[in-house]
């Protein structure tokens, strides 16, 4: 599957079980967020979220108070990734137009993934509703409403630098202003 969004057909969200979220080095994570993060995140806040939390979120809103909305690419899909592993969670937008995936997110408070915009290899949701990856990263949570599955994730936790390529950054996430 790799860095490829599964397509929607029913069978989503992938569940896993509680263990998962059990206590490691650096609270439900063997280690702390990767530094630097995108987009100005909060480090500290980072870390409160992924890694020690695990019903609670940023502000709602807090994503619009970053540079998300300056540097995010408006033209074709940014992949969002693991604050702590660095690995590859989300595609976004797929199957909508940027503008359709801000106004869900802002509508919501949160960043609005849907099933078609998940990369499914590292993501999976609790029994609850409780949005993590297999390393432990509280992501955020499910909230389906009449459309499916809306997963409202903290920008916290999807803000890992995109990987280097050949010395150099990929220009993913940057761009469209």
């Amino acid at each position: 599957m790799g860095d490829k969004p599964a397509s929607t057909s029913g069978k989503y969200p992938l569940i896993c079980d509680e263990g998962v979220m059990s206590k490691k080095k650096n609270g439900t994570t063997e280690t702390p967020p990767l530094k630097p993060l995108r987009w100005g995140c909060d480090w500290d806040k980072a870390n409160e979220i992924c890694c020690y939390n695990r019903h609670y979120a940023e502000h709602s809103g807090y994503f619009m108070l970053t540079k998300w909305k300056d540097e995010v690419d408006k033209t074709k899909p940014t992949t969002y990734y693991d604050s702590v592993t660095g690995k590859p969670l989300f595609r976004a937008p797929v199957g909508r137009t940027f503008e359709e995936f801000l106004k869900e997110s802002i509508a919501h408070g949160w960043p609005s993934f849907r099933d078609e915009e998940v990369i499914w290899d590292d993501m999976r949701c609790l029994k609850n509703g409780e949005s993590v990856s297999l390393a432990g990263t509280h992501l955020g949570h499910n909230l389906p409403d009449k459309k499916g599955n809306r997963y409202c994730i903290n920008l916290v936790s999807v803000a890992a630098m995109p990987p280097k390529e050949e010395g150099k950054e990929k220009e993913e996430g940057k761009g469209a202003k």
